[in-house]
């Protein structure tokens, strides 16, 4: 199964079943990060880990600190896909796949918005 991203008609397909977004928090301006896998046809999300704590950001209880990320297993049911709105005041999702990560706007272009992430059709 593959990754695919969509935007303004685009079809981004990636080799992969496993990726990572991460982004910066709006306010706090700390790093979130998220670990997806793609299994029948949805997106399950594995991971999740923040950089600090604050503003609607507080660790879940059994969160654990690694490397200054309180990481969580997330309970969540799979969703079909993942919708991305994108803001130059903001920052960029950073999306790894495939052995590769970069800027979003690095995989399907730097004016895509918003950007849906869904596993691939068969």
């Amino acid at each position: 199964m593959s990754l695919c991203l969509a935007a303004a008609g685009a079809v981004l397909a990636i080799a992969a079943t496993d990726f990572s977004l991460s982004w910066m928090h709006t306010v706090e301006k700390t790093e979130w990060r998220e670990e997806w896998h793609t299994a029948d046809g949805a997106l399950v999300l594995r991971e999740a880990a923040a950089r600090g704590s604050g503003a609607g950001m507080e660790p879940p209880a059994g969160a654990r600190l690694e490397d200054g990320f309180y990481v969580w297993n997330p309970v969540a049911a799979p969703v079909p896909e993942i919708v991305l709105r994108r803001a130059p005041q903001v920052g960029d999702w950073t999306l790894c796949a495939a052995g590769r990560c970069a800027a979003l706007g690095e995989w399907i272009g730097p004016d895509a918005d918003p950007v849906t992430l869904r596993p691939c059709p068969e």
